[in-house]
């Protein structure tokens, strides 16, 4: 409560001093911060970094690694292993062997997990650090743009609409400046800021008129301010720091801890069940226990976490080189499943470039006049120069002598989404005062009360209205899009100008752009209808512009919905629409976040693509929001995806690079658990008739250990193109489906194994059937025994690894990638040469006879050939494999 008081008091002052002597407090002046200054200030007041809470010590990082709920259950078999294996037998029969093995598939599982979560926090850091959210700071006398955690406390900073508030502020000048703060305070409307010194030192921090705070973003107007506290300093850094709620997980991130919480059930249910039956017909209950919590790591997939954070960072990093940066990891998935893209159309399907084609009057004749009032009021404004006023600059320094200009800026009304046009107040040489606007021409007829036609001022009629409506009509069919200027000579005001100042204006002509299409859009919008992607253009520009563009780039359109036929629809009616339809024109940013909101009510995976202050609020209710490096601070904030080109290619590439991430992922999921559950199913049955266990428990470990370091080789993996033709969504529920089917599969030939080796390799070894043999034979007999299960069961479930990737036949349709290939086979290599070295009789295992060999090709053969059937029917049944 004392440092509530104290942090009110700081902010309190900071509202209440002069500004010199907020210069004088942070050594600062009008002209910035020198180098020398700036270093003072990082020490006194720290940088403009935020730690989001406490950081995770690496102790703790470790622990997480290492103790998972995979890990305990090996973790508890090592230490009864020790005890049983160490601490009471006698002193010649004391083994360690058993437990160093058990505690190395934890050491690798556990290492290997920190080790790529050190790389992804690493990679996701490098990544971000490819996308600069910049601010406008005053050094040494002139403005530049330098990243956001360069800022000292005693910059100046300039603000214009679009920009992140880079730290707490003091506003020293403000025009029209309205701020959302909705991240602070929840407020869902912009507060209106000035530069006011204020008198009440007793008000909330967020209250005072005169500061501005990191987290917050301008909406409209523009500001210059001296930054008061910056970093962990902030209300936004303390906000940060006190959050104990944990980020909502994705539909990724849940589906993962379903698919454990569901293995780790089975798990539970199977083992006890391996105990009681293997010590009801073995006799032997402490071997029962150790078996039944083998058979329980043999259902664990233990590399699960290391294996999804490597798909993750390399999915991430592949991305990254086809120009798609991933700010969030766990967004891989989601990206690969959108399968709805809305997208905003200038500069999107449109070029970047806009070019000014005609400057004319209001009879439709080039004139160079009311191309100068448009670059007046363009180049004097000081909010977010947007692409038209960039195309009217050039225009007009290319063909108007704009080098001696003879005017100066008394005043500016900015750009809002509301009225749709912006005004600026000049004065010339002689003291002639002018209001120049420019906006949207339904707008500017709006406010015009007089029209200028042949150099003479003249009511605006309604036939001249329903003429100039024409004119524009004509120009907005030919793919041009059209604004209005008008002026209004020594408007009289008192105090400063405003919006009600917009009033009885003269319209002296229009301007008509051409935002020609990008050659690629056509392309790129084929290819991600190709992919199941449905595109969605959400425009504020009007409906024959937005027509004509449609129309060059292959979109069919039916029917146009505009802003003002959705504010009359409740979600009900909005939800109809908003799928039978593919083009809204005509829309301010909130619309643009309703329709984003139907769309995922209505079950799709929704991406939306923007760079604009109006496309934020529509990127952060969308489940990707993508936007591009050149977008305004508040867009790539509020993105997942940023793109280093604005370019639908680019994003149709990170689409497809998405989709191969998580199918990755889900073949080690879904083959792993259902070749667990087999070999465990196969378990089960051998211990109901085997008078002996079907394998050691280490063997059971170590044959694990080998099958997971080859899974390893999975993220290097690549996808069918068939996989990468759909939206991909996660269904927890389809792994079960999965195990049903395939892990039975397996058990029919381990079945069949058993019998060969039970009822004829054995025998004919040994010498005799089991019940016949004496104790040193039937020792041989089952080390054989088990010699044989435990090569078949690595080829089998190394193999289905290949089956399973694919719908296709393995090996002749579709083949791995050649890490994958080469490491699966050094496993195989590895597995069968274990029976004939002196390690492999330290586990109990014995050399296998040249007959064997055969029978285990013709299983093998066979094994991957009801897999291939299974498979055919499983697809036909649930549409997909993986």
């Amino acid at each position: 409560m004392e440092k509530k008081k104290d942090t009110q008091k700081l902010y309190a002052s900071f509202a209440q001093k002069s500004e010199r002597a907020l210069f004088d407090l942070f050594h600062s002046s009008e002209k910035g911060m020198s180098t020398e200054q700036i270093e003072q200030s990082k020490e006194s007041y720290g940088d403009n970094t935020i730690s989001y809470g406490k950081k995770t010590p690496f102790l703790i990082e470790v622990l997480k690694a290492y103790v998972t709920p995979f890990t305990l259950v090996l973790i508890a078999l090592g230490i009864i292993s020790f005890i049983t294996e160490y601490l009471l037998p006698a002193p010649g029969e004391k083994d360690l062997f058993g437990v160093i093995i058990i505690f190395s598939m934890v050491i690798v599982s556990g290492t290997m997990t920190l080790i790529q979560s050190v790389r992804s926090n690493q990679a996701a850091e490098k990544l971000k650090s490819l996308v600069k959210v910049t601010a406008a700071v005053k050094r040494q006398g002139k403005y530049q743009e330098i990243p956001m955690e360069e800022i000292v406390c005693g910059d100046l900073v300039r603000l214009s609409a679009g920009d992140m508030i880079p730290a707490d502020m003091r506003l020293l000048s403000a025009k029209d400046l309205f701020i959302s703060q909705a991240a602070l305070t929840g407020e869902s409307y912009p507060v209106e800021k000035n530069a006011l010194v204020a008198m009440d030192g007793s008000k909330s921090e967020t209250s005072y008129e005169n500061l501005a705070f990191m987290g917050s973003n301008v909406i409209s107007g523009s500001a210059t301010g001296i930054i008061v506290a910056v970093g962990n300093q902030t209300l936004f850094g303390h906000v940060a720091q006190t959050l104990s709620e944990k980020p909502i997980k994705s539909n990724f991130e849940l589906g993962i801890h379903k698919t454990s919480m569901l293995l780790i059930k089975f798990m539970a249910l199977m083992a006890p069940t391996v105990i009681v039956i293997n010590g009801l017909t073995k006799g032997d209950w402490l071997e029962a226990f150790l078996f039944g919590l083998s058979v329980a790591v043999g259902l664990t997939p233990e590399m699960l976490p290391m294996i999804v954070t490597t798909n993750l960072v390399k999915g991430a990093s592949v991305m990254a080189k086809k120009g798609t940066v991933i700010k969030n990891l766990s967004a891989i998935q989601n990206f690969g499943a959108i399968d709805v893209l809305c997208t905003d159309k200038t500069g999107t399907l449109t070029q970047d470039k806009i070019i000014l084609e005609y400057h004319m009057n209001c009879e439709g004749a080039e004139d160079d006049r009311v191309l100068r009032h448009a670059y007046l009021n363009s180049y004097y404004q000081t909010g977010l120069k947007n692409l038209l006023d960039v195309a009217i600059i050039d225009e007009a320094e290319e063909t108007l002598d704009t080098t001696n200009t003879r005017y100066r800026k008394i005043d500016e009304i900015p750009f809002d989404f509301e009225r749709r046009r912006m005004s600026v107040v000049v004065e010339d040489m002689t003291g002639k005062t002018q209001m120049i606007t420019k906006g949207a021409i339904e707008e500017m007829l709006s406010i015009s009360k007089f029209i200028d036609l042949e150099g003479e001022v003249t009511p605006l009629t309604k036939e001249r209205k329903q003429d100039v409506l024409e004119k524009v009509t004509a120009l907005n069919e030919d793919g041009l899009r059209v604004i209005g200027v008008a002026q209004k000579t020594n408007p009289s005001v008192v105090g400063e100008f405003s919006v009600k100042d917009e009033s009885e204006m003269v319209l002296i002509g229009y301007l008509a752009f051409l935002d020609p299409p990008k050659e690629t859009t056509k392309q790129a919008l084929q290819a991600l209808k190709d992919h199941g992607v449905a595109v969605k253009v959400l425009t504020g520009d009007n409906e024959l512009v937005t027509r004509s563009v449609c129309r060059q780039v292959g979109l069919e359109i039916d029917e146009l919905i505009t802003g003002e036929k959705i504010a009359s629809m409740d979600d009900h009616q909005l939800s109809q629409v908003v799928d039978d339809n593919d083009v809204f024109v005509k829309l301010n940013p909130q619309q643009k976040a309703r329709l984003t909101t139907a769309l995922r009510n209505n079950g799709h995976t929704v991406g939306f693509l923007g760079d604009g202050i109006n496309d934020a609020p529509a990127m952060k209710v969308a489940d990707i929001g993508i936007s591009v490096d050149t977008a305004v601070d508040i867009a790539k904030e509020s993105a997942d995806v940023i793109l280093l080109e604005k370019d639908l290619m680019i994003l149709e590439r990170g689409l497809l690079a998405g989709r191969e991430t998580f199918g990755n992922i889900m073949k080690y999921i879904k083959a792993t658990a259902s070749s667990n559950f087999g070999n465990m199913f196969s378990v089960l049955i051998a211990s109901t008739f085997l008078p002996f266990l079907p394998m050691l428990p280490l063997q059971i470990l170590f044959l694990n250990l080998i099958y997971d370091v080859s899974c390893i080789s999975l993220p290097w993996d690549k996808m069918d193109p068939e996989y990468l033709v759909k939206p991909k969504k996660w269904e927890a529920s389809s792994i079960g489906k999965f195990m049903v089917y395939f892990g039975p599969t397996s058990s029919v030939f381990d079945i069949t194994t058993y019998l060969l080796m039970y009822f004829v390799i054995c025998p004919a070894v040994v010498g005799g059937d089991f019940h016949t043999l004496n104790g040193t034979q039937q020792v041989a007999f089952i080390a054989l025994f088990h010699a044989g299960w435990f090569v078949e069961s690595l080829w089998t479930q190394t193999l289905v690894l290949h089956a399973l990737r694919t719908p296709k036949l393995p090996f002749i349709q579709s083949n791995a990638t050649f890490a994958m290939t080469a490491i699966t086979t050094l496993g195989i290599v590895v597995g069968s040469v274990l029976p004939f070295i002196s390690f492999g009789a330290e586990l109990g295992l014995m050399p296998l006879p040249g007959s064997y060999w055969i029978w285990l090709i013709v299983t093998v053969l066979a094994y991957l050939t009801l897999v291939t059937v299974v498979k055919k029917y499983y697809i036909h049944k649930f549409g997909e494999l993986l």
